[in-house]
């Protein structure tokens, strides 16, 4: 596997299909546009790709926030090949610290168990916000009859891991998407729970601190 930058009109349209593929996106409303990307490829933003057997397997695409040094966002990544997902953070991971970057952060659903544990475990990211229905509501394959909650993942590059250390543990549906598809109502009240569970602690300063038995690891605020 190789990962690398994307420079041309013709990658970034692979790129394109490529999440056209995992996210079947109402076509006026796509992850990121052929346009966007070679914007952000110009202004010295990230945008790569990860290729198995010459083939384009999977992309990222971030921008950085203000002030530039501090912060590299990353809006979406997309990956159709096993390990091309942690391939590509940690060339993200490398392209940031090589430009004196040392935090990147993205959202992701809460719910979605599978992406939770490579976010906590995987990388050593942690939540640090909660966004009820961010995006609004989301009209393609993944998240479609669902509201767009997110919770903001941190990764601290050059910290140490956090601890394990926490008191409560959130537990999450064991597929949240094939709840979607096949029982609605109970999809919709994991996701009143969790907002509330999670979402509630977070905004009352408790800290995720890992994840364990399928479901995020909290800690309480310390005492006043």
């Amino acid at each position: 596997m190789i990962v690398r930058e994307l420079t041309t009109l013709a990658e970034f349209e692979a790129l394109h299909g490529v999440f056209d593929e995992i996210w079947r996106p109402d076509p006026a409303n796509p992850p990121v546009t052929v346009e966007l990307m070679r914007a952000f490829s110009h202004a010295g933003n990230y945008v790569a790709g990860a290729f198995v057997d010459g083939r384009l397997a999977g992309g990222s695409v971030g921008f950085c926030s203000p002030p530039r040094e501090a912060t590299l966002h990353s809006h979406v990544t997309g990956v159709v090949a096993p390990g091309a997902g942690l391939a590509l953070k940690r060339h993200q991971r490398s392209w940031a610290l090589a430009r004196g970057i040392a935090t990147i952060t993205w959202t992701f659903d809460p719910l979605v168990r599978r992406n939770a544990y490579f976010n906590l475990v995987k990388l050593g990211a942690r939540p640090e916000r909660y966004y009820e229905n961010f995006y609004g509501e989301m009209a393609d394959g993944v998240n479609a009859g669902d509201e767009s909650d997110r919770v903001l993942a941190v990764w601290r590059l050059t910290d140490p891991r956090p601890a394990d250390d926490g008191v409560v543990v959130v537990a999450l549906p064991e597929d949240i998407e094939r709840l979607r598809r096949d029982d609605p109502a109970e999809a919709r009240r994991w996701r009143l729970t969790v907002r509330e569970e999670l979402g509630g602690r977070l905004r009352d300063g408790w800290r995720v601190t890992g994840f364990r038995d399928g479901g995020y690891v909290l800690a309480s605020p310390p005492a006043r």
